[in-house]
């Protein structure tokens, strides 16, 4: 590892053999620094030779379970980004989002924020756009709704899968390998993320929320016959012409979507995957949106698209 004598600080990452396997883990320590990265040499991530690399490091089980392996050529990875008030998280969520190594566009919606959220959006995509990443910006003139920020994106979204990414910090960019490999494997049309499967880090906050959270997972799975253990999660992830069929009939404008394009998804009898991830959530005072009437409006939209779509 070389740092240059005078200039910007910055880390030369062909000095580390071990790039193809936890560069990505390096390169977002030294990001979040403030530190300039400088590019790597050897085989481009994902790519057959980077995963030749991987399993003679590591083995196949291992990459399996890390979620290393081969993404075709000509990729794409679409990640819907819905935006309120979030001017403090973007720098942050972002450069997480731009420093994972898949071809990707990001697209922000902002719903009529009412903090600096727009400009800070601006900045960000002329600061990380890089031929790895690009970005396309939406606005919304009146406040509507996560769901409705949602149902922009979607329709917007070029990429060969689609996956959603909340603007704070409870959900980790760096699993997005593992959500979109049971679809590149073509075993499945949809993926949820869930954050009760599994062994994955959970901040411990509201115990009310988790019992709700479980109460409506329940009740969906009741209606729609499938067995998730988290419907309420953020991390849902389609191939993209499921959700470009789904998305012109979704109707829900606040956090009623999670049950409704559930209960759509289920109602086509897509193949759909379940994936443990990790979790860090957030107290209201850090900026948490949903309540306890988001919870009474999925009730009622459980029952509602199960008797229609």
């Amino acid at each position: 590892m070389r740092h240059r004598n005078s200039g910007p600080k910055r880390i030369d990452f062909a000095a580390l053999k071990a790039w193809p396997i936890v560069g990505d883990a390096i390169r977002r320590h030294w990001i979040a620094r403030g530190t300039l990265v400088t590019e790597f040499e050897g085989p481009i991530p994902y790519s057959r030779e980077w995963v030749k690399r991987a399993r003679e490091l590591l083995g196949d089980a291992a990459c399996r379970q890390l979620g290393l392996y081969e993404i075709p050529a000509g990729f794409r990875l679409s990640i819907v980004v819905p935006v309120y008030n979030e001017e403090k998280n973007l720098p942050t969520i972002l450069s997480r989002v731009a420093s994972v190594q898949i071809p990707k566009e990001i697209i922000l919606v902002d719903d009529c924020s009412r903090d600096r959220s727009r400009q800070v959006m601006q900045e960000q995509a002329d600061r990380l756009a890089s031929p790895l990443t690009s970005f396309q910006l939406a606005h919304h003139e009146v406040n509507r709704g996560k769901g409705a920020a949602l149902r922009t994106g979607f329709l917007k979204a070029t990429g060969s899968v689609v996956i959603v990414q909340d603007a704070d910090l409870e959900y980790d960019p760096d699993e997005y390998s593992k959500l979109i490999q049971p679809i590149l494997e073509d075993k499945a049309d949809v993926v949820f993320g869930s954050r009760f499967l599994g062994d994955g880090p959970h901040r411990v906050l509201y115990y009310w929320h988790y019992l709700g959270n479980k109460f409506l997972t329940t009740l969906s799975n009741a209606f729609t016959n499938l067995n998730l253990t988290d419907m309420e999660t953020c991390y849902k992830v389609f191939r993209s012409e499921v959700i470009h069929e789904i998305a012109p009939t979704l109707q829900q404008n606040r956090f009623g979507f999670e049950p409704e394009v559930t209960a759509k998804v289920a109602r086509r009898h897509l193949r759909i995957f379940e994936i443990a991830i990790s979790y860090s959530g957030r107290t209201y005072a850090e900026g948490k949106k949903i309540g306890w009437k988001d919870g009474f409006q999925a009730l009622w939209c459980i029952v509602r698209y199960w008797w229609a779509d």
